[in-house]
């Protein structure tokens, strides 16, 4: 099902999951320092190779977390065809490039009914409200 715009707009969003010093120091850091030594030693100090892997890693994680790029496209073509062309926080008629996808519940993904399709004016005013820079 697919729930009311209307609805979700006036909804706060729930906080999106932060982590806490101490998963920061107990948790997150130690998972950090051990990934940077398995780039190191597998670049082999060739630091072209440590770049690489870095970036592949960054990128690979990054798709984890937002989907890789074709199938956000395609949900933004469905989201525009589904609100009719509109930005659905202003009405108007939604930019043919710079639209953009906003989760509803970030960790729930990019999906049909976790998303909207806000002009780029809308979201930037939705991450300034959200503390987002």
């Amino acid at each position: 099902m697919i729930p009311d715009p209307f609805l979700l707009f006036l909804m706060d969003p729930p906080e999106t999951r932060k982590l806490s010093n101490e998963e920061l120091s107990m948790v997150f850091r130690p998972i950090l320092d051990q990934v940077r030594l398995i780039l190191q030693r597998a670049s082999n100090r060739d630091p072209e190779l440590h770049w690489a892997l870095r970036r592949k890693l960054a990128k690979e994680l990054i798709y984890d977390e937002r989907e890789k790029p074709a199938k956000r496209k395609r949900l933004k073509r469905q989201k525009r065809r589904q609100q009719g062309d509109k930005c659905q926080k202003c009405g108007l008629d939604l930019p043919q490039r710079g639209a953009v996808l906003d989760r509803f519940v970030a960790m729930k993904g990019y999906t049909l009914e976790n998303t909207r399709l806000l002009c780029p004016s809308c979201d930037s005013e939705l991450q300034g409200s959200r503390s987002y820079k």
